[in-house]
C-alpha cells in the first residue's frame, strides 16, 4: 500500500484468474473502498472467501501504519 491507496497484491492459492482479476481491480482503489465492498463476502458455505481474506490483510496492514 501507499498511503490508503492499494498498489499490489498478489494472493498465494485459490483460483488464479478470479484471484488476478480481484488483484488488478483493487489495484489503486483506497483501501477503505476495497473493504466496503469486498468485506464479508463468502465463499459458498465457507464463513469466508478469498475477497473477504484481502479485507483481513488490508485491516491487518493499516493497524500496522
Amino acid at each position: 500500500m501507499d498511503g490508503d491507496v492499494v498498489k499490489n497484491v498478489r494472493f498465494v492459492g485459490g483460483c488464479h484468474g478470479n484471484l488476478q482479476g480481484i488483484a488488478r481491480l483493487v489495484k489503486d482503489m483506497k483501501a477503505g473502498d476495497v473493504i466496503s465492498r469486498l468485506d464479508g463476502i463468502r465463499c459458498g458455505m465457507k464463513p469466508t472467501s478469498c475477497p473477504d481474506q484481502l479485507c483481513r490483510a488490508i485491516e491487518d496492514v493499516i493497524s500496522q501504519q
